[in-house]
């Protein structure tokens, strides 16, 4: 596909979050939409929702729905994508992917536009957008690994329940009514839909997201050990997550150790790098107790770094605390940036 002015542009999981701020991204950006298709499940169909002034109907997600479409923006889970981004390639779309479903797949490109773009030009069609945490780690890292390499890193999530869906932070809302109205709460949905035991999330913290794999640890830590070593092209990199559900509604937290493979290297070396970095918004002054925190980073694009400082047994040690909207950065704005991306490189096929 040849580069051209404008887009025929469709968004798969338009009625949900991550669907909705994709759409409010694209007005913001003025992003170049010919014409816009929203889909959806059929019970959403038939819904009214305004792009650029203009009432757009959402339909049915079809095999046929990407006739003529140019960029195809999925958010509308695993097992959809799979069934549906084929059908659209075949018809010609360009699809960028919000689920796990082709992420570890060695012909599909994973990409953070400000890490790993070039990576886009050898896309075949589908391009995945990295989990949300991973996303933010890697940006913070990656002007870290260019200058002084890094050998390991060992992670811990603080995670909104906004990553759980919708039904999560209604659940949080309830649980914490219930909880000062009438002193009890009940557990309905968290951590997983199809676990057989819950727990409240309300003034609780969960160290469990998504399922439990044999090794013991989770889904979701094994996708950023394994999409952390893709985006950065280190396999040999060695990397271990433990990702825990907070009750706060917007935004990921990480507290982030990493080593260099260089010695000598201070934490103002550090910072000169991040100040620099691409997307990356340096806020640390202990003096000042300047840090990132979950509410601060809201609604924002950046992936702000915060309590840098140098490990006190270890000379190549590091700690930093990234801090992330997990559904602009972490999703939305990943993936229309990715479009973006494409567009100005002239990387469509």
């Amino acid at each position: 596909m040849s580069q051209k002015e404008l887009y025929n542009v469709a968004i798969l999981g338009a009625t949900g979050a991550v669907g909705q701020k994709i759409m409010r991204l694209l007005e913001e950006k003025e992003f170049p939409v010919k014409q816009l298709k929203l889909l959806s499940s059929k019970r959403s169909a038939g819904k009214q929702m305004i792009f650029n002034g203009e009432n757009v109907t959402v339909e049915e997600a079809t095999p046929d729905s990407f006739k003529d479409i140019d960029i195809a923006l999925f958010s509308a889970g695993g097992s959809i994508s799979k069934k549906l981004a084929p059908e659209a390639v075949k018809h010609g779309a360009v699809v960028i992917d919000n689920t796990s479903a082709f992420r570890m797949d060695e012909n599909v490109p994973l990409v953070v536009p400000e890490v790993n773009k070039e990576d886009l030009k050898e896309h075949q069609g589908i391009i995945a957008n990295p989990n949300c945490s991973t996303i933010q780690m890697v940006a913070a890292l990656k002007p870290i690994q260019k200058a002084y390499g890094i050998e390991r890193i060992i992670v811990s999530t603080y995670q909104a329940v906004s990553g759980a869906g919708a039904q999560a932070n209604k659940e949080l809302e309830k649980q914490s009514k219930d909880f000062f109205e009438k002193g009890t709460m009940e557990a309905e949905i968290l951590p997983v839909k199809g676990d057989k035991k819950h727990y409240p999330i309300a003034f609780n913290a969960l160290p469990q997201i998504d399922v439990f794999q044999e090794n013991g640890y989770t889904f979701e830590e094994i996708k950023m050990i394994n999409e952390t070593k893709k985006i950065l092209h280190q396999t040999d990199l060695s990397v271990a997550a433990t990702c825990v559900r907070l009750p706060f509604f917007t935004s990921h937290a990480e507290s982030v150790y990493i080593e260099l493979a260089k010695d000598g290297v201070h934490v103002a070396d550090l910072w000169n790098e991040l100040r620099n970095a691409e997307g990356v918004l340096l806020e640390d002054d202990p003096a000042t107790q300047t840090y990132p925190t979950p509410l601060s980073a809201a609604e924002r694009e950046e992936v702000f770094v915060g309590r840098v400082r140098k490990d006190l047994d270890n000379d190549r040690g590091f700690h930093l605390w990234v801090v992330s909207d997990n559904l602009m950065k972490g999703a939305a704005l990943n993936t229309v940036q990715i479009a973006e991306t494409l567009i100005k490189n002239n990387w469509l096929k």
